[in-house]
């Protein structure tokens, strides 16, 4: 037989639910007093036993303590043989023996054999029935006044909201339940605004109270306004530190010496849109909007405040009052404002702008600000909400989440510890929005050099094609350099990748460059392909042309050295094979273009050299004056000048 396991069973804590209001208010029962509880006990008493049978019961047990005590005295223990309801028993056993003499006397005095009980002749009653019913009437002429009366209220009140067009409480407070969140406390109707679910941990609960408006109120604004909208029967009331309007203001600037000593002013912030009243002048649905924005911007700034303290960087972050500034790249500084102004108790709000002086004696402030950044910061938070109330299907009803699909996979797919770590961490908010203006000035830097090298270089043409889906961290360039006219016979594409802090380049001919924000080397990497891009195009010009290429070398080991790139050149051939092109591509200097013909017209006869076969041998090279030649662009001069050369003179 298996062992035995002792179980306790307890009684539940919690009371028994007795009723559930429509509005999910739950009513216990209450618990039962030490009379009652006795009393319920002492139901469960057997009154059907004897006392005979007791008496033998107790006997036994007497009996068997006895034996007990007499063959072994190991039992220390005392057992009492009073059974703990004999006191109660006894009671209720003597009152239930007088209440049977009490009986038997009053069934003897009944029957009238030995005692005579007459009762006593109580006086008799007037009759007065026109009393009685004069009285009846006034009570249901009273009942019947006061339910006419309420009658009469409701079909008044109704007369006036079907003439007037009053509103509904109760069907504006439904629609205010079928956007908001309410429950009833204490008999008072209350909503939620907070951000629980986005794992808020702001002090700010978000509580607002909903009343019905006074009808007078009601009637006197319908009065102002008869051909506007009806005013709404609810008076929502938020609390004063969620009145007014708040916004996040995002600015991206050059690190100046007076941003530490920055000061609070009221004047530095234009708040736009106008500022909610107290009263019943905005709508209820426009107030608790506001009252959420509000609530969101604090929400906002507290999380990035905090993670900007907690975050370890290279250059710390700092929070100054309603102000977050943190590095984005070096020489550049990441502004992040909390503005809040609720009009009245703006003296006194703690959550002002801060004035920014910018330029070098200005003394103004600066508006202009991101909404760019602004929007992905409102994205970012209402995504972590969104994935904290959307969790993918097929999800547990109830008890904790499993790992994510990647993780999941990271057995089978053998995943390393570095890649475990990488799953493991989540990059906060303030992270991923300094990543977004890092890649933002990228971006813009990026941008800028190419602008500037396409206004300075009219030769080739430098077109660039942005990607139009980009993600929030990296964008993509397709550079194009052909020159007008020869797109067809040559064109030298490469893409750029743009990232947070550096630039990755894909040439044409397959190598990759990685390049840091820097502007200088970006600069340099097109420079140097618009070089290579001639070379290429004029090599390719000269086979259209039916010319030989001679020689060619992207790196030359001979002039001076180049502060930019190396050296380029080329030796084409003319069909005939009489003249020769060289052309020689210096980053610094440019294209320099070179001729030389045979037979050389200044080869003469001497008693040394007699043989007319040296004169076949190229002469010395010319520089050819590109600026004073004609045609649109550099491939068409060298068009002109091989065809040209490639006359019989």
């Amino acid at each position: 037989m298996a062992n035995s396991v002792n179980i306790s069973i307890e009684a539940p804590i919690e009371n028994q639910i007795q009723e559930i209001t429509y509005d999910g208010q739950e009513i216990y029962q209450a618990p039962l007093s030490m009379s009652e509880n006795l009393a319920r006990l002492a139901q469960k008493i057997d009154f059907s036993k004897s006392e005979d049978e007791f008496c033998n019961i107790k006997k036994e047990g007497e009996c068997s303590i006895e034996v007990k005590t007499e063959d072994d005295n190991k039992e220390p223990g005392y057992q009492s043989t009073l059974w703990p309801w004999d006191s109660v028993r006894n009671k209720l056993r003597n009152t239930l023996t007088e209440v049977c003499v009490l009986a038997d006397v009053l069934s003897i005095a009944k029957e009238k054999r030995y005692m005579v009980l007459d009762p006593i002749q109580a006086e008799p009653i007037e009759n007065r029935p026109m009393v009685q019913v004069y009285g009846r009437k006034k009570a249901l002429a009273a009942a019947g006044a006061v339910l006419l009366s309420g009658v009469e209220r409701l079909r008044a009140s109704e007369t006036m909201r079907m003439t007037r067009n009053m509103p509904d409480f109760h069907i504006d407070l439904l629609r205010l339940r079928q956007n908001w969140r309410l429950k009833k406390v204490s008999n008072t109707i209350v909503g939620d605004l907070s951000y629980r679910t986005a794992g808020s941990k702001f002090s700010q609960t978000g509580v607002f109270e909903v009343t019905k408006a006074p009808e007078e109120q009601i009637a006197a604004a319908m009065s102002l306004n008869a051909s506007g909208p009806p005013p709404s029967a609810l008076r929502v009331t938020v609390p004063p530190e969620l009145q007014g309007v708040a916004f996040i203001s995002v600015l991206c600037q050059k690190e100046q010496e007076e941003v530490v000593t920055a000061t609070l002013s009221s004047s530095a912030v234009n708040c736009p849109g106008p500022l909610p009243g107290d009263g019943a002048d905005l709508h209820w649905q426009q107030k608790l909007e506001a009252a959420q924005n509000v609530l969101f911007c604090k929400e906002l700034f507290a999380r990035l405040a905090a993670e900007a303290v907690q975050l370890d960087g290279s250059i710390p972050h700092m929070v100054v009052g309603n102000q977050i500034m943190a590095t984005v790249l070096p020489g550049i500084q990441l502004l992040i404002r909390l503005c809040h102004n609720n009009g009245p108790n703006s003296k006194s709000n703690t959550h002002e702008p801060m004035k920014m002086e910018v330029g070098g004696g200005g003394g103004g402030t600066k508006s202009e600000h991101d909404h760019v950044l602004e929007h992905s910061l409102h994205q970012l938070l209402r995504a972590v909400h969104h994935a904290n109330t959307h969790h993918p299907f097929p999800h547990p009803a109830t008890g904790p989440l499993g790992p994510t699909k990647r993780r999941s996979l990271a057995g089978p797919m053998a995943a390393d510890r570095y890649e475990l770590l990488e799953m493991s961490r989540e990059a906060s908010l303030l992270e991923q929005i300094i990543q977004q203006a890092q890649h933002f000035f990228m971006r813009r830097r990026s941008e800028y050099v190419l602008d500037t090298i396409a206004k300075e270089v009219k030769d080739p043409l430098i077109v660039s094609h942005w990607n139009a889906l980009n993600s929030p961290n990296q964008s993509c360039v397709k550079i194009n350099i052909m020159a007008y006219g020869y797109d067809a016979v040559c064109r030298t594409s490469l893409v750029v990748h743009v990232g947070e802090k550096t630039l990755k380049c894909i040439c044409r001919d397959g190598r990759v460059r990685h390049l840091s924000y820097e502007l200088q080397e970006l600069r340099d990497l097109i420079y140097c392909q618009i070089y290579q891009h001639q070379m290429t195009a004029v090599q390719a010009v000269g086979r259209c042309m039916g010319w030989q290429l001679l020689a060619s070398s992207s790196h030359m080991g001979s002039g001076p050295v180049e502060p930019l790139g190396n050296a380029s050149s080329c030796l084409l051939a003319s069909p005939n094979g009489d003249r020769m092109i060289a052309i020689r591509c210096e980053p610094s200097v440019g294209m320099q273009v070179f001729i030389a013909q045979s037979p050389r017209k200044d080869f003469f006869a001497s008693e040394l050299v007699q043989d007319k076969k040296w004169e076949n041998l190229g002469g010395a090279f010319k520089e050819i004056k590109l600026e004073r030649m004609e045609g649109k662009n550099f491939l068409n001069k060298m068009e002109l000048l091989m065809a040209c050369l490639s006359s019989p003179s």
